[in-house]
């Protein structure tokens, strides 16, 4: 039987952060794909640059200083943790081998948990209202065509729903410029910690040594340009329809934005379809005007 002294105790944490880390290095997270990191250092951030893209202009006089609109979007950060116990007699019976796939498993949950923050946010688009108060993707998101907002807002989308569409969503990203379409907001990282004092009341109590992984943090929605969502049928047509759409977007006052879809974001359901898009060399016994044009992204967590 094992003695359970401090030496022990922190050879324990050594190794289970080793497979923790382990864990973290083993995972394949897809959010940098999609979100940009934005550091936070308060409980939440507030994000009135949006709805304002950076240009430059011919300098004549003085500066033109362009005031960021007070959209007042915020994104207010969470808590999420994971706890294991571990038992004291197994640390007794020498019985700890059961316990590593444990931690390599939390480790691997730390490093996707930002996916599993920022894809569902692709679905919940359609009825979650981003800076400029309308829904993500929406039908009317209002767009003024003069530069001082002197002008009537124009209705713009980036989305197209087909009724009798029975299938998922998929959605096609700008993901070249310095803001991509999501914003993860991280306050603190996730990092295994531990309480394995023997006085500790849960050993005492309980015989458990509890080792646990927190972190704070949040996605929200950045320009909601560089995104357009479909409940229509993938086909060459309608990506193409897309595209162009997305091409045209332009900022207020009327200046061309030079959005350039490169990221097709699907479901799982749709990925046999979508590498038949994008990869297969003919279509309908022609060159595939698609080959290569976008890069495909099968989300597991849409």
């Amino acid at each position: 039987m094992a003695v359970i002294t401090p030496a022990l105790i922190s050879a324990l944490f050594t190794g289970y952060n080793a497979n923790f880390e382990a864990g973290k290095s083993e995972a394949q997270p897809q959010f940098s794909k999609i979100a940009t990191v934005i550091k936070s250092t308060t409980a939440s951030n507030t994000y009135g640059w949006l709805g304002k893209f950076p240009s430059l202009a011919k300098w004549i006089g003085d500066r033109n200083i362009q005031s960021m609109k007070a959209h007042g979007y915020t994104i207010i950060n969470e808590d999420y943790e994971s706890t294991v116990g571990v038992d004291r007699n197994d640390i007794e019976d020498d019985n700890l081998g059961i316990y590593a796939p444990i931690f390599k498993e939390m480790g691997r949950a730390a490093a996707i948990h930002p996916d599993e923050e920022c894809f569902p946010l692709l679905s919940a688009g359609f009825t979650t209202a981003c800076y400029d108060g309308q829904f993500f993707f929406d039908t009317d998101h209002p767009v003024n065509p003069e530069a001082d907002g002197s002008g009537v807002d124009v209705s713009v989308a980036n989305v197209v729903v087909d009724g009798g569409y029975v299938g998922e969503p998929w959605f096609l990203l700008d993901t070249s410029k310095a803001i991509k379409p999501i914003i993860f907001q991280e306050r603190k990282k996730p990092a295994l910690i531990s309480m394995t004092k023997t006085d500790d009341e849960a050993v005492f109590m309980s015989k458990q040594f509890r080792y646990g992984v927190d972190c704070r943090d949040k996605a929200g929605f950045g320009f909601w340009q560089m995104a357009f969502a479909n409940k229509r049928t993938l086909n060459a047509d309608n990506l193409w329809d897309c595209i162009a759409k997305m091409r045209a977007f332009t900022a207020d006052g009327g200046r061309k934005l030079a959005i350039k879809p490169t990221l097709l974001v699907v479901p799982p359901s749709l990925e046999k379809l979508a590498t038949r898009l994008m990869e297969r060399e003919l279509d309908a016994n022609s060159s595939n005007e698609l080959k290569g044009r976008l890069e495909i992204l099968v989300a597991d967590y849409i």
